[in-house]
């Protein structure tokens, strides 16, 4: 019983003290779950984080749900999503109640610029962290070359391109490139 509790509260404070969505919080899921907790390696959190990417839901409630469950089963899952998502429904409920404003009051409208400061900051830790832990095959950081090429174009030039897109299509060329290399490795062990 101590750890479900332990489980809800690890993931109630990421959700209480992460503004700027699932990205954002990657790297304090990163932190806890990973050094601290030690309850998935580092492997199974790139994992996670690419399988929640490709999910539907929100990344950040999507990787809870996973370390939930690696835990505790089902119950576990349960636990670490209601924990991630209390804290945000709670004050968003809050703020609807008694708030209609709430973006006009100058000392908040100030505060939210300088969260989106830091929001951007968590991303790009997260961002780093993952690529300093990826393995540095040849064709991962072609991919990875290549999506960041894809980005930087897509957003000079304005164009409408989903994110989801690159995932598909980076995914398409792995598995294109896996089917030739067995295809070769059939081929080469026939010969």
């Amino acid at each position: 019983m101590s750890l479900l509790l332990e489980l809800f509260l690890t993931f109630a404070k990421i959700g209480l003290f992460t503004f700027g969505g699932g990205y954002a919080m990657i790297s304090l899921i990163d932190y806890t779950c990973v050094e601290e907790k030690k309850w998935i390696t580092h492997d199974e959190m790139m994992d996670v984080t690419v399988i929640a990417e490709s999910t539907p839901g929100p990344i950040a409630i999507n990787c809870a749900t996973f370390v939930g469950y690696r835990q505790k089963g089902l119950i576990g899952a349960a636990v670490s999503t209601f924990g991630m998502v209390l804290p945000s429904f709670c004050i968003i409920f809050v703020i609807s109640q008694f708030l209609d404003h709430f973006l006009e009051i100058a000392w908040v409208a100030h505060a939210f610029l300088g969260i989106k400061a830091a929001v951007g900051i968590l991303i790009l830790d997260a961002a780093l962290k993952m690529m300093k832990k990826m393995k540095k095959k040849p064709l991962s950081l072609a991919i990875l070359g290549c999506s960041v090429l894809a980005m930087l174009l897509i957003n000079i030039f304005a164009l409408k391109v989903s994110s989801i897109t690159l995932l598909l299509a980076a995914g398409v060329v792995s598995l294109a490139l896996f089917f030739v290399r067995e295809k070769a490795g059939k081929a080469g062990a026939g010969a």
